[in-house]
């Protein structure tokens, strides 16, 4: 060996046969632990070594999905917002229309910056707790 370990050279082979059932499960099996492949994973478990096992939260799912509901919605607000805004805009006949859509500029600008932060929130959510 070297100054760094290395991994011991696996030169044997162990064959064996498996219906489409159980290899399908012996996929799935794996799928939901840490191991990177169907070789390491069956090592570990024929060599009883421990196998560490994803842990998926159901609450923590129907969180997620209730926060994608949520930015649905908030984007649907927001949308229809900026439709009244923009509709406001073009409507010049009094003079305090207009310093009513200009005071709610800065609430329409506030309204999509937390929209677009929420959006990011629970898509970063989304995507770490989805690949784990």
């Amino acid at each position: 060996m070297t100054t760094r370990q290395q991994k011991p050279k696996r030169q044997k082979w162990l064959t064996i046969r498996l219906s489409e059932e159980e290899y399908q499960l012996l996929e799935r099996l794996t799928k939901k632990t840490t191991c990177r492949s169907l070789s390491d994973y069956g090592r570990k478990v024929l060599l009883v070594k421990p196998v560490n096992v994803k842990y998926r939260n159901q609450s923590l799912d129907d969180f997620l999905a209730d926060m994608l509901q949520l930015k649905k919605e908030l984007n649907a607000i927001g949308n229809n917002f900026n439709q009244a805004v923009h509709r406001l805009h073009t409507l010049h006949s009094t003079p305090e229309l207009q310093s009513w859509v200009m005071l709610n500029e800065q609430d329409k600008t506030t309204l999509f910056r937390m929209i677009e932060t929420i959006s990011n929130k629970i898509n970063d959510a989304y995507q770490l707790w989805s690949h784990a």
